[in-house]
């Protein structure tokens, strides 16, 4: 029995248990999709599926992006791959080669067309508590158990899934996904953004001011907006603003277990990983790349297109296309060069050490 393919069942991309599935397809069309060139092979021959490299069968599709797996393109019973130019060489007799300078998103366009996201199934399931004053396109699904409060709005062909609370006053474009027990309250989201499972959008953010005898909240009086083709990950928060509001930009993807700060600000197209958490009031530029567990003090701005190593922490502001890592944050060759200094003197020879007495003093007998 293979792992993770309970009762037998092989390994298989796409299992129809869980996915939908079109097709076949030539190859032709899939290199049309691909924007890429038939190199090698039929270009009629029917493709009915997907596949990696050690498994996939004549009628299905692989890739390869990574020399590492050369061997594994070069002994493949794959009916297609799709392939960087510099690898052409490396596909066996017989397999059709679609070539691309860009293997991974030929891939991911091939996947999109074997495996399609299903139509929504408009209407409203009988369980559902909707309130009167609200306005749900007929073209919507609202699956079981969701909750729409009274001045809400969703848009065409928008799914809501089971358990899901859409608050009052919330307004989604057309084309959203709310996964199943995720909440939204004081939001505006356009066209085609994707909330994932659990996440919750427009909470109050973390705001207070202390006094001699405890704390007292401040009231948090802003929206957050999302705009289109956002995406925020399951179990991630995104904090309502204070005054202003919390704004992410244009395409921006927000991974699992991220933490978004009241009045934050993301650009267009941001990619921030699991673990993130960036305070209140910090303003991101375009194309900004976090990767998992960094953390960001609040108030700063970063440049356009500024990167950052794992478990970064940030507590400066940051220019525009700086690569930094560390805590604090700094560049990364420094941050290496730090690290081999480092290294250096943690390999000291121990009878360095032991020619030294307790106190750092000259040892005698």
């Amino acid at each position: 029995m293979a792992a993770g393919s309970p009762q037998g069942h092989p390994p298989l991309a796409g299992d129809p248990r869980f996915f939908t599935r079109s097709g076949p397809f030539p190859a032709a069309e899939l290199a049309a999709a691909v924007g890429g060139d038939i190199c090698a092979g039929d270009p009629g021959l029917p493709l009915t599926g997907l596949g990696p490299l050690q498994t996939a069968g004549p009628d299905q599709v692989s890739f390869l992006d990574n020399r590492r797996y050369m061997d594994a393109l070069s002994a493949t019973k794959a009916g297609c791959v799709i392939v960087h130019p510099d690898m052409l060489d490396r596909v066996p007799s017989g397999c059709v080669a679609i070539v691309t300078n860009e293997p991974r998103l030929g891939w991911a366009r091939v996947a999109a067309m074997f495996h399609a996201l299903p139509p929504p199934r408009p209407g409203v399931h009988p369980s559902a508590v909707v309130d009167p004053d609200c306005v749900i396109d007929p073209t919507a699904e609202i699956g079981p158990f969701v909750v729409v409060d009274a001045g809400a709005r969703i848009g065409p062909r928008c799914r809501i899934a089971a358990g899901a609370v859409i608050g009052r006053g919330v307004e989604l474009g057309p084309d959203c996904r709310v996964g199943a027990h995720a909440s939204l309250t004081h939001a505006l989201l356009g066209a085609r953004v994707y909330i994932y499972p659990g996440a919750r959008i427009g909470q109050e953010g973390f705001g207070f001011e202390s006094t001699p005898t405890g704390l007292v909240s401040v009231p948090q009086l802003g929206r957050v907006i999302l705009h289109d083709d956002v995406e925020i990950g399951a179990n991630s928060c995104v904090d309502r603003g204070a005054i202003g509001d919390t704004v992410i930009g244009q395409g921006s993807r927000l991974d699992n277990l991220v933490q978004i700060g009241h009045n934050v600000r993301l650009g267009m197209c941001c990619v921030i990983v699991a673990q993130v958490g960036i305070s209140g009031s910090t303003v991101l530029g375009d194309f900004v790349v976090m990767a998992g567990q960094v953390g960001v003090a609040g108030h700063l701005t970063i440049g356009s297109g500024a990167r950052f190593g794992g478990q970064t922490g940030v507590m400066s502001d940051v220019p525009a296309k700086a690569e930094v890592m560390g805590s604090p944050a700094q560049p990364v060759k420094v941050f290496f060069r730090q690290l081999a200094v480092l290294k250096r003197l943690a390999a000291k020879r121990p009878s360095d050490e032991a020619a030294r007495g307790p106190a750092g003093e000259a040892g005698s007998d």
